[in-house]
């Protein structure tokens, strides 16, 4: 068996340990009973990963001796909103006996789910302990760590949340197994973002193990995760809230987040969406010189070999742009694009022009 890997994130009090395995589901009951006077859990998870993944979650509980409940929504991107989020704070709230401040929060389920959960964990008693128990790669590698959490509006994606440190994370390779391509592929496009911002081997890696990712094999899947949660650790570690460097995670987000708004959000998965993001950033950074051209035909080819769309018909600037400028990334009214300027590096810019976008949009939309 593979062993099992931790990554620190190390952010002083707030400091917690990412851990990548195969079958650290079951270890759920221990880690909820380490934390300190810790004897109550509320498992939150989507209504296709309940029934999975529910009742290892429950099982492990009982065995640590953790009072569990587990609370449901609906799967999709249309439950990241603030209806869900009441009706999930009604459910946490109505508990008998009642929930108190040693109660923690485990988010069992893929993007939507740490989203949802993580907010509700930030917000039910002014923050309660929340354990990250990611089941897709995209929460893997990007969402389950950092502290990020939010719902949706229809002014844009994320707009409502809050930073809330996890107590833990629990990476369990094996829920991958269950992941449909759909979203396998969606989460590749973070890995594929991490090496553009950060790390060149990383992309090396992903291009040469191309066939073993896509076929989820356990010891090549453990590597990329670890990789990608290192890369986000230490930009989270250097940069809690978004005053720096962590801006840089937001390569291809400025575009991708408005495809989302605008195509409706849960029409296109949000992988596929900064892919093609990416994509547009990449070539705005070509026209200005910033990056060499064989950057965009790598960027391309590395999307492509993975299965992920580089172009998208009918993607139209006038209803991207309103979308971009709703974007909680810009300042005084002003877009902020993350561009890179070689592989693994990155640089924030705010004065991209309109035609520079337009240019942009209409190269990934042909």
């Amino acid at each position: 068996m593979p062993a099992m890997r931790k990554i620190p994130v190390n952010l002083g009090d707030r400091s917690y340990a990412v851990r990548v395995g195969p079958g650290l589901l079951d270890e759920l009951g221990r880690t909820v009973a380490s934390l300190p006077h810790a004897g109550r859990a509320v498992v939150i998870c989507d209504s296709n990963v309940a029934a999975i993944y529910a009742g290892t979650a429950q099982k492990s509980l009982a065995k640590a001796r953790v009072a569990g409940e587990v609370l449901m929504f609906p799967a999709g991107e249309e439950s990241k909103v603030l209806p869900v989020y009441c009706r999930l704070m009604d459910e946490v709230l109505g508990l008998t006996p009642p929930i108190d401040r040693n109660t923690v929060v485990v988010a069992l389920g893929g993007g939507v789910t740490g989203d949802l959960a993580g907010f509700v964990a930030a917000t039910a008693l002014r923050g309660l302990r929340l354990i990250q128990c990611p089941t897709s790669l995209l929460a893997d590698v990007d969402s389950s760590v950092g502290g990020k959490t939010g719902l949706d509006h229809p002014a844009g994606k994320n707009l409502i949340g809050a930073f809330h440190q996890p107590a833990a994370v629990l990476i369990d390779v094996n829920t991958l197994t269950t992941l449909d391509r759909r979203q396998l592929l969606s989460g590749l496009a973070e890995c594929v973002k991490h090496a553009f911002i950060r790390d060149e081997t990383l992309l090396d890696f992903i291009e040469a193990r191309t066939a073993d990712i896509l076929a989820c094999q356990t010891d090549t899947m453990a590597e990329l995760i670890e990789r990608n949660v290192r890369i986000k650790a230490a930009i989270v570690s250097a940069d809690e809230r978004e005053s720096g460097v962590r801006a840089h995670l937001n390569f291809g987000h400025t575009i991708g987040h408005a495809i989302e708004t605008s195509v409706g959000l849960g029409n296109i998965t949000h992988g596929q969406a900064v892919a093609l993001g990416m994509v547009a950033a990449c070539k705005i950074a070509v026209t200005r010189g910033m990056a060499p051209p064989a950057a965009l035909v790598r960027l391309e080819g590395a999307l492509d070999s993975l299965g992920l769309a580089t172009r998208e018909n009918g993607l139209d600037a006038r209803q991207l742009l309103p979308a971009m400028r709703h974007d909680k990334k810009a300042r005084a009214g002003k877009l902020r694009f993350v561009l890179p300027t070689a592989i693994g590096e990155v640089a924030v810019v705010d004065d991209v022009t309109e035609a520079q976008i337009n240019q942009a949009i209409r190269y990934i939309s042909a």
